[in-house]
């Protein structure tokens, strides 16, 4: 289990495909923000609020010209289904084997009732146009998380 990569480091590099199988890398996407979200599960009541949230607030989110992506340890075809369900306008990235969530410090022990177990912490962070982490949001409520997000991107 990592610590988090903290505001005003480098992001930590990562290569992922995405639900239709395009590989998505983080060097690829300087010269605008990125915001990436972690969440536990495709399709679970917190993570499909989070998700249509981002959803309705989508373009919003495109005039502020920024790279939104979704990351949990779901499969494509997971994604893919979530995605069409929800109609979903931008991409969820594949991180079956949690790499890039322990990179990033999201992968963490969870304690549900007293069972504990690992998997990814609801988290989220905004990279500057840089690639240097800007803002980390930790242990994420899903109410309002859509408007402080874009409050975060104006700031930068």
């Amino acid at each position: 289990m990592a610590d988090w990569t903290e505001e005003g480091k480098k992001a930590p590099a990562f290569t992922l495909k995405d639900q239709a199988g395009n590989q998505i890398r983080l060097s690829a996407l300087k010269g605008k923000p990125v915001v990436i979200y972690f969440y536990p599960r495709d399709n679970t009541p917190g993570c499909t609020k989070e998700a249509c949230a981002l959803r309705d607030r989508w373009k919003e989110l495109k005039k502020l010209d920024v790279h939104l992506f979704g990351v949990s340890t779901d499969t494509a075809e997971s994604h893919v289904k979530f995605i069409e369900k929800f109609d979903l306008p931008f991409p969820l990235l594949v991180d079956e084997n949690h790499a890039m969530a322990e990179k990033y410090g999201a992968w963490r022990e969870k304690n549900m009732y007293g069972k504990k177990s690992m998997g990814i912490q609801r988290s989220t962070y905004i990279i500057d146009a840089d690639g240097k982490v800007a803002k980390l949001f930790k242990r994420v409520r899903v109410d309002g998380h859509d408007q402080q997000i874009i409050d975060a991107l104006k700031s930068l």
